[in-house]
C-alpha cells in the first residue's frame, strides 16, 4: 500500500533536525509500537504531542485507536493529520456499530498474534500491519470500515486542496470554463 505525493505540496509539518531521516509515518509507528499513545480516563484517547484526541461513548479507546491506525492503514496518507483519520471513524462509536467493532477489532488482534505479534497496535512496520489486514480483508468489519473511509475520510472539505481538489464546480458554472481544458501536461 505505497504512495507518493505530488513535489507541489509542501509537508504537512517540518520534522525536527534530530528526527531528521525518520518520517511522520515512522514517527506514528514508533509511538504505536511503544505505547505513545495515551488512554486518558474513561472514554478518552490522545496522541500525547495531543495532535489528536477523541473521546468515546460506546467502543473502548483501545477499540478507537485500532480503528485510527487501521484507516490510517488502508488509506495512507503521510501528509494527513491523524485527526482526519479520526473524523473517519469517529461513526463508528455508537450502539448500532459496538458488536461489529468489538468483534471486528478482536479479529484484528487475533489475526496480529497468529502471525507473531503482541498486538495490531505494536506492530511497527506498516508492511506487517497491512499483512494483518489482508488476513481480515474478507470479513463484514473491513469491508464496512474499508468502505465508509471512501466518504468519511475524502468527504472532509478541508483536505481537499492537500489532493489538488477544489470541490464540486456545479455552483460555479461546472467545469466547461473552470478549467476543463488546462491539462498542461498533454
Amino acid at each position: 500500500m505505497k504512495h507518493s505525493h505530488p513535489a507541489k505540496h509542501p509537508p504537512v509539518r517540518e520534522l525536527s533536525p534530530t528526527l531528521a531521516g525518520i518520517s511522520r509515518r515512522e514517527l506514528l509507528k514508533r509511538a504505536f509500537a511503544t505505547g505513545a499513545m495515551t488512554v486518558i480516563g474513561a472514554g478518552f484517547i490522545a496522541a500525547p504531542d495531543a495532535a489528536w484526541a477523541a473521546e468515546v461513548s460506546v467502543i473502548t479507546p483501545e477499540q478507537m485507536a485500532a480503528l485510527v491506525q487501521m484507516a490510517r492503514d488502508i488509506y495512507p496518507h503521510d501528509r494527513l493529520a491523524d485527526k482526519f483519520y479520526v473524523v473517519a471513524v469517529k461513526g463508528y462509536d455508537s450502539e448500532d456499530n459496538k458488536a461489529l467493532v468489538a468483534e471486528g477489532v478482536a479479529a484484528l488482534e487475533e489475526a496480529a498474534k497468529a502471525q507473531g505479534h503482541e498486538s495490531y497496535a505494536a506492530i511497527g512496520w506498516e508492511e506487517d500491519r497491512v499483512k494483518v489486514l489482508q488476513a481480515i480483508e474478507g470479513t463484514t468489519f473491513f469491508q464496512t470500515v474499508r468502505a465508509g473511509l471512501v466518504t468519511g475520510l475524502y468527504n472532509q472539505k478541508e483536505i481537499w486542496p492537500l489532493f489538488g481538489y477544489e470541490g464540486e464546480s456545479f455552483s460555479k458554472g461546472g467545469y466547461i470554463n473552470r478549467g476543463f481544458d488546462d491539462i498542461d501536461w498533454l
